[in-house]
């Protein structure tokens, strides 16, 4: 088997295992932070979550594919290792982007509905008072 070949094999096995391991993270402990920001809505916070992880995959994993390409072919031991480092480098640095996108998307949510918690006055208003007359 060529070089190439193998290098690319272990390339895809490990990148897509970095990002359905990262997807899952992500699903799991965002969940939990939707149905707070969602006020309880666990149906709603489950479908959020779902489109975000489902969008995560399609970016991360359509990178992963555009980026399976070589400059040429990998003639020794060394060049599989060198070829694998920086792919998988690459694929590293564009999963943490991806998570950190989406955490920042997440605290955007989160700090919407507190802002809009804090709108809402504790108690109701129980009346009107006319301004006073300043001299």
């Amino acid at each position: 088997m060529d070089r190439t070949v193998v290098a690319y094999v272990i390339y895809l096995l490990i990148s897509i295992g970095l990002t359905i391991w990262v997807a899952r993270t992500l699903s799991r402990n965002g969940r939990i932070f939707l149905a707070d920001v969602l006020h309880g809505n666990e149906k709603l916070a489950d479908a959020v979550n779902h489109l975000l992880v489902v969008g995560f995959y399609l970016v991360n994993l359509g990178f992963v594919a555009l980026y399976l390409s070589g400059d040429g072919t990998i003639t020794d031991t060394r060049g599989v290792f060198e070829a694998l480092s920086t792919k998988l480098g690459v694929v590293l640095l564009v999963l943490g982007v991806m998570h950190l996108g989406n955490v920042y998307v997440l605290n955007r949510i989160r700090r919407r509905g507190a802002m809009e918690r804090e709108q809402v006055p504790p108690v109701p208003p129980q009346g009107w008072a006319a301004p006073s007359a300043q001299a």
